[in-house]
């Protein structure tokens, strides 16, 4: 449900003319499959989109959250996951197809 809504509100920011590339980098459409690590669903975005190279800015005005929110994510994530990297939790994020998940 959640990737669902998430694809309708991209479609609606791109009608508005709005720049949603890294949405489209988001395209992990995050499953229905339990995720690695207990992870949540809005930690798999955040995560699909360090993957795609995304700026904590960035995150933050795809997912319409704050820079700080963010940077609690990544920490929750990095914690989770067992590493203290960018680079790393991308690794992660493609080892355990996080990237690419259909819904």
């Amino acid at each position: 449900a959640a990737a669902g809504s998430f694809r309708a509100a991209v479609e609606i920011l791109e009608r508005l003319g709005a720049d949603t590339e890294g949405a489209r980098a988001l395209a992990l459409q995050v499953g229905t499959a339990p995720l690695p690590n207990r992870l949540t669903d809005r930690e798999a975005e955040v995560l699909c989109l360090v993957a795609s190279g995304s700026t904590n800015k960035q995150m933050a005005e795809t997912l319409g959250l704050s820079e700080k929110t963010i940077e609690r994510h990544l920490s929750n994530i990095f914690t989770k996951i067992g590493v203290s990297t960018r680079a790393g939790a991308t690794a992660f994020a493609f080892e355990h197809q996080i990237v690419g998940r259909s819904s």
